[in-house]
């Protein structure tokens, strides 16, 4: 008898532990991505382009590293720590296979502001000017790169705290024009903080509400004081950058490998420095002792983590919109899906953990992201690689770095921005598009530039949900909206006899960003469950209020609907709802067209109002060889038949409007 109740208890024990176990591999699956794109990695197609891809991005990692570790106010050898240590991180926990995280210019250009006033420059004859055990380094550094760990260890918790508690599903509130507005203000504000380096002019820290005029101002005020050497070696560095990288993009399809003209330029640069001595000759200031190796780990203060916590939430919103922004456009150009909370807890770690070697506040950037798209990354293994390339600069080049101008590194950060700075082309577009959108990116862009980056987030974000509540008629996103979803059978004159499908959705409500997801995903699931069977959809039951797409009933079928349909279709979409749309909600529905017509599906666009019409020529390339606008359903289904030869089709469950 005991031989038997062992045997159940260790049955049902087993029955219990079976899925536990189960839950936590796809909790690992989930929460690691590494564990699956890994497993199925090619090594022979996606070695060699994740190989070549890595080395040059190791080239821009190093660059920006010095340079972005120059903009946080702390020593040049901790922004390679912060191309190293974040890549690795965000590696095992990122979704974007060609997203590129490391030291960033917006998160450094904020702590920065921690630095300089919680250690600053005046400070440094009150520190012994002993040098610590650590890398051989004044106490002064150290206090400084301290604080900039404060703010990454900081930003970091609230990023991970974000995950928690399930906020990327908030991320809808960022629109495009926001978050193109922020950026570009934020990196005039890096424009800014490097023309002191760019002139050769010794000015103090300056930041603070109004600071990007006043450093002008000052600059404009002691405008006899600039170095000549200095400004002719920025303007000579700046034109050779963006003209090797213009012949680079002009021919990349032709050359598998770009020049790396940064290398180039700092290996140019520094031996010209040392062989001429333009430190000594003309004052030209440069980086300086660059120590080799990696410290062993060690926590940041926590006894300043009150005094930054103002820089830490402006790291952690910046940091994750920017880099959110970069991911999501990864996985749209490349048809993978992300995470939005997953990316939350893949940037915190990547915050929190590197905090502990030294590392200042990380994000992924634009340029690096983009460099990835033109080398041909397949995978997160290009970063990889590039972190070896890192490691053997710290251990070995770094010292060889000594002699590169500040005006050069200077130079590189500045171009290295041209991505986000072009977005003011985006304004035409906007006024093209969305007026209100026009407006929402101008004035959040002031504050940006005003006050600072954070500030002018917060800004846009509130100033488009106010705007959102004003134009969307309450009594329609308040109350449940029913329509039909009517269906045409029509016969075709094939081998077969066949069925063609006619799907027609009518659209209720405004689209704007709020539903503008939604929007595309019940879209998509209703034309994926369309090709998924062979036979029409059953009745569609009342969705929830938020739900675009909506389905009272469809017409009553005859026998003919058992017969196995095509499985391309045409979509006609009804837009007699659509009161008013946004420029994510045009975007949206040039998307959806796009996409469906790489499924083979036809789309079909019915009751359009003429800025509609005008938006969504302006925002997409739309098919000019076939009209894809018409003014009732009746007219686009004899366009439907017209074009495919098929008789007029027998309508079981017409629209009221056609009738």
């Amino acid at each position: 008898m005991k031989g038997a109740k062992r045997k159940k208890k260790s049955v049902l024990w087993s029955k219990m532990l079976t899925p536990h176990c189960e839950d936590f591999k796809q909790w690992c699956r989930r929460r690691l991505p590494i564990l699956e794109w890994a497993t199925h990695y090619n090594l022979k197609e996606n070695l060699l382009p994740d190989t070549v891809s890595g080395i040059m991005l190791a080239v821009q990692q190093v660059t920006q590293g010095l340079a972005f570790a120059v903009l946080s106010s702390v020593h040049p050898v901790f922004g390679l720590y912060g191309s190293l240590f974040p890549a690795i991180i965000y590696a095992i926990f990122g979704m974007g296979r060609h997203v590129a995280t490391g030291t960033f210019a917006l998160t450094s250009l904020i702590s920065a502001n921690a630095v300089e006033r919680l250690v600053p420059l005046s400070s440094r004859n009150l520190t012994t000017q002993s040098n610590t055990s650590v890398l051989g380094l004044s106490d002064f550094e150290m206090q400084r790169i301290g604080i900039a760990a404060a703010v990454s260890f900081l930003g970091g918790v609230i990023q991970v705290a974000m995950f928690v508690l399930q906020l990327g599903s908030a991320t809808f509130l960022l629109t495009e024009p926001v978050i193109s507005a922020m950026t570009t203000g934020a990196a005039t504000h890096v424009v800014t903080s490097q023309v002191k380096y760019l002139l050769g002019i010794k000015m103090p820290y300056i930041s603070g509400p109004l600071g990007f005029f006043y450093i002008y101002a000052y600059v404009f005020e002691n405008i006899k004081s600039v170095r000549l050497e200095a400004l002719l070696l920025s303007l000579l560095s700046i034109v050779v950058l963006v003209l090797v990288k213009e012949l680079n993009e002009q021919f990349k399809r032709k050359i598998k490998i770009v020049l790396p003209v940064d290398l180039v330029l700092i290996i140019t640069a520094s031996f010209t420095c040392y062989c001429t001595n333009m430190e000594n000759i003309y004052g030209l200031e440069v980086v300086g002792h660059i120590p080799k190796g990696i410290p062993p780990p060690k926590a940041p203060p926590m006894n300043v983590l009150s005094a930054v916590i103002t820089e830490a939430f402006g790291v952690a919103l910046v940091g994750y919109v920017a880099s959110l922004a970069l991911a999501q456009g990864s996985a749209k150009k490349f048809k993978y899906s992300i995470d939005d909370n997953q990316e939350f807890l893949a940037h915190g770690l990547s915050n929190v953990i590197p905090s502990f070697f030294f590392c200042i506040p990380s994000a992924a950037a634009m340029g690096r992201t983009a460099g990835l798209y033109s080398t041909g990354a397949k995978t997160q293994v290009a970063c990889l690689i590039s972190c070896i390339f890192v490691l053997i600069v710290i251990y070995v080049i770094g010292p060889l770095l000594y002699w590169l101008p500040m005006c050069v590194l200077a130079s590189i950060i500045v171009v290295g921005l041209k991505g986000m700075l072009i977005q003011f082309r985006d304004l035409k577009k906007y006024w093209n598009v969305d007026k209100i959108d026009w407006g929402i990116w101008v004035s959040t862009y002031i504050f940006t530039i005003c006050f600072a980056a954070n500030v002018g987030l917060l800004f846009g974000v509130v100033c488009t949900i106010a705007i959102v509540i004003g134009r969307f008629p309450r009594e329609k996103t308040l109350s449940i909206k029913n329509m039909k979803e009517t269906e045409f059978k029509v016969k075709t004159e094939m081998d077969d006899e066949t069925l063609q499908q006619v799907k027609i959705i009518s659209i209720n409500n405004p689209l704007v960003f709020l539903n503008a997801k939604k929007f595309y995903t019940d879209l998509m699931n209703i034309i994926e469950k369309e090709n998924a069977s062979n036979q029409p959809l059953d009745e569609i039951s009342k969705c929830e209020q938020n739900t675009l797409l909506n389905s009272l009933s469809n017409g009553n079928c005859n026998e003919e609907a058992t017969q196995p349909c095509l499985n391309k279709c045409s979509l006609i979409l009804d837009c007699s709802g659509l009161t008013f749309s946004d420029y994510s909600g045009v975007s949206m529905l040039v998307e959806v067209y796009m996409d469906c017509k790489s499924k083979s599906v036809d789309v079909l666009l019915v009751h359009c109002t003429a800025s509609l019409i005008k938006a969504m020529k302006y925002c997409g390339n739309l098919d000019s060889e076939k009209p894809i606008f018409f003014e009732s359903v009746s007219t686009a289904v004899s366009n439907i038949c017209s074009n495919k030869g098929l008789q007029k089709p027998e309508c079981f469950g017409q629209n009221k409007q056609d009738q």
